[in-house]
Formats: C-alpha cells, sequence, structure tokens
C-alpha cells in the first residue's frame, strides 16, 4: 500500500503544517493545499531518506525550483579546512569565502528570487532542480512561510548566536533504572512547568529540548534578545520547582540538578524517523560543546554561565542588534525578571527574584564579578562566571539557587594572571 495516497504521509508531513490553525492555512483553498500536499511528496523523493539536502528554492513558472546537495557534500562547504604543507596561505584565504558564503545560505531564508537561486547553484557547481507542481503558485505570498518551513525540514540550518541551557542530573549513572526513569520524569515534569507559568506571565515561549542521556538540552526557538532572555528565566524557573520537589520527594525519584547556559554557534536539523524527518528540530554546534565541558566541571547545585560575547537582535523588523557579554546579559536578564512578580510556585507567589553573577566582597561592601577557568578532561581552559538565583515567595521561606562564591575556595593568582577556583 502507497502511504502518499493513503493520507498516512500527509499527516507524517505537511499535515503538520496545514492542520494547524492560522490566518494563512484558513485562507488557503483546497487546491492550494492538496499543491502544497505534492510538492511535499516531491520534496521526499528528492530527500532520499537523508540522502541528500535540499538548501534553497524559488517559485518558477509551473512549479519550484530547488538546490538539492548531497548529504556528504555538505562538509566540503562548510568544513574549516586543516591548514597542511602542501597548501599555502593564499589557497586556504580563498577556501574561507567559500565557507562565509555557504553559511550564510544556511542561516538565511531559504526562498530566493530566481537570479539569486540560478547565482547560487554556478557558485557551488550544483544544477538546480525543477519541479513541475499540479498548478503554478500564482499567488505564492501567503504560502511561502508554510513551504520555507517545509524546506528547512529537509535541510541543514545554521545559528551563529543561540542561547542554550543544559540541566544534567547529578550521580545519574549510579542510580538503578527505575530510579533513573523516575527522576528523568521528574525532570520533564520541572520542564513542562516552568514552561506553563511562563506562559501564565503571558511571555511567549517556543522551547524545544533534547536529552543527554542524563538530563537535557533546552533552546528557544525564538532567536531574538527576548527570545534568549526568556530561556535564562525559564532556566531560573525549572531549577526552583525542582528544588521544591526536592524537599518534598522520597524514594530519591527527584534529581538533584547542576544547569549551566551559554551563547554560541550551532547547526539545526530534523533527524529521520522511520522514512520521514521528525517534525521536531535537533542541534549540535560550538554551543552544545561548551556547555557539556562547562557541565562536567560543575558542582552539584551549581549554575554556571558561559564567557561569551554575541550579537542579538530584538524582535520587530525595526529592531537594531545589540552586541552583548555574559555579565550585560545577566544584567539585563536581571532587570526583566520583574515581570514574573507573582508568579507562583508550590502554590506561594512570588514577591521578588533576584539572579547575579557572584565575586568577591570588597571593603566598600559591593561585591564583583568573579570570572574563573576551568579545565576540562582535554586539559582545554574555558572562563565561566558562577551564577546564584534567590526566590523570595510570599510567607514562605525563599528558594535559593546555586552556590555561593566563598564556597569556591578561590586560588590566589600569579602575577598578571586570572582567579582560578580550586573547586570549579
Amino acid at each position: 500500500m502507497d502511504n502518499r495516497d493513503s493520507g498516512v504521509f500527509r499527516l507524517a508531513s505537511v499535515g503538520n503544517y496545514l492542520d494547524a490553525p492560522s490566518a494563512i492555512t484558513d485562507e488557503m483553498s483546497l487546491k492550494e493545499r492538496s499543491n502544497l500536499i505534492f510538492l511535499e511528496r516531491s520534496l521526499h523523493e528528492l530527500w532520499g531518506l537523508g540522502q541528500n539536502v535540499i538548501l534553497n528554492w524559488c517559485p518558477d513558472g509551473d512549479g519550484i525550483t530547488l538546490i538539492v546537495l548531497p548529504h556528504y557534500g555538505i562538509a566540503a562547504y562548510s568544513s574549516t579546512p586543516q591548514a597542511g604543507p602542501t597548501r599555502s596561505a593564499a589557497e586556504d584565504s580563498l577556501v574561507r569565502p567559500k565557507q562565509d558564503f555557504f553559511l550564510t545560505l544556511l542561516s538565511g531564508r531559504r526562498c530566493l528570487t530566481r537570479a539569486q537561486l540560478t547565482k547560487v547553484s554556478r557558485l557551488l557547481d550544483v544544477e538546480p532542480t525543477h519541479v513541475p507542481l499540479r498548478e503554478p503558485l500564482k499567488n505564492a505570498a501567503p504560502q511561502n512561510e508554510i513551504i520555507e518551513q517545509m524546506i528547512k525540514r529537509y535541510s541543514i540550518t545554521y545559528v551563529p548566536n543561540r542561547g542554550v541551557s543544559l540541566f544534567d542530573i547529578v550521580g545519574f549513572s549510579l542510580l538503578s533504572p527505575f530510579e533513573q526513569m523516575m527522576q528523568l520524569n521528574s525532570l520533564s515534569y520541572s520542564l513542562n512547568s516552568a514552561q506553563a507559568k511562563l506562559l501564565t506571565k503571558r511571555i511567549g515561549v517556543d522551547f524545544s529540548r533534547t536529552t543527554t542521556g542524563d538530563g537535557f538540552y533546552i533552546w528557544n526557538r525564538n532567536l531574538s534578545l527576548e527570545g534568549n532572555v526568556s530561556l535564562y528565566h525559564f532556566m531560573q524557573l525549572v531549577l526552583a520547582d525542582n528544588a521544591i520537589a526536592h524537599k518534598k520527594a522520597e524514594h530519591n525519584t527527584v534529581p538533584r540538578l547542576r544547569a549551566s547556559f551559554h551563547v554560541g554557534s550551532s547547526y539545526e536539523f530534523h533527524q529521520a524517523e522511520g522514512l520521514n524527518p521528525t517534525i521536531y528540530n535537533f542541534i549540535v554546534g560550538d554551543v552544545t560543546v561548551e556547555l557539556a565541558r562547562i557541565i562536567e566541571r560543575a558542582l552539584p547545585g551549581q549554575i554556571l554561565v558561559g564567557d561569551f560575547r554575541t550579537t542579538m537582535k530584538a524582535s520587530g523588523p525595526e529592531s537594531s542588534a545589540t552586541t552583548l557579554d555574559a555579565v550585560a546579559f545577566v544584567d539585563m536578564a536581571t532587570r526583566t525578571v520583574g515581570q514574573l512578580a507573582g508568579i507562583e510556585l508550590s502554590g506561594e507567589r512570588v514577591d521578588a527574584i533576584r539572579s547575579y553573577l557572584t565575586g568577591p566582597k570588597l571593603d566598600n561592601g559591593e561585591f564583583t564579578v568573579r570570572r574563573l577557568v576551568i579545565s576540562d578532561k582535554h586539559g582545554i581552559s574555558r572562563r565561566v562566571y558562577n551564577a546564584k538565583v534567590n526566590i523570595y515567595r510570599h510567607n514562605a521561606e525563599p528558594i535559593l539557587l546555586g552556590i555561593e562564591d566563598r564556597v569556591l575556595e578561590p586560588v590566589v593568582p600569579p602575577p598578571g594572571g586570572e582567579r582560578r577556583s580550586a573547586h570549579v
């Protein structure tokens, strides 16, 4: 039996876009919907069970024109070449612009004009693929967003600046299988509960997650500055919900966590599930590698923030980009955390939340922010910050997350060196 004709194919793929209520789908005729379903079948065939990547598209005549690349050929455009004795610096300098150009393609919108698509195909030395449709895309504007999402399911997306949080269960490998299952389930509940609480404050969230085996990577599909700040608030609420549950728990069913937050580059993709790419996305890249290395040096209950400097754009077409480092980002998150006042945790109203990066106390009574240096198992040094979150509830004891700076026992550095921590 052909799944495409039975309707199973539609439910597993394009139906997820068409069945979701929106102003775009509500205005689409049955012919337009049928046309997109036919396009999805064509994309699925070109994808070839993961053999190919569909890079760009444009409406063209009686159908649509695509740039399709072999999956293994992606590395030739995106990998950083290793310098060698047989290649000169001049030859290396010719490769970098091509790599930057390809990453720009992966990070931008996939819909191009016909002239742009022709130029891209020539630069990549790939022959465009034309797919005739049942009827031309006469009024493509309302359908462009759906087609854009369809194309990305069969492609790879590069995100230069993405905020990601990592939650790690302490001592997970020492637990029994039943305890592992219960603790992962408890953490999943805390993630869902935190997201529901943000929605009660009308904070738009579009989080995605993937498991590490003993925890979860969490990121926001909203790549704006506000989206990353919301993710940082989300991390705080997850840890708070977990802390409350930990006090009430019996029989080792609630995990003890350590967490880290970082901003960096990543590749986003959709894995094959059965014979179709999944609707849900996955990420891997510098940001996930950094988080994994940071978390392995974190103490139980600790919150570490990576030492990043990045450019983020606020939401809105007229918004400009802002360059922030980790300290400025956490300061911004602290200034906006007031919007969470009034939220309920374990039935108690939250009066205030104080979030900050720790450091030693000065003679005048103020505190500085101390940057720590950690070394991973490969001997590579990284700079991080220790974070604290204090949540003050109405008629209930405060929830104190993270560990204090004094616990880190700073070691006196050599002249001109950075302050290091004996424990981190």
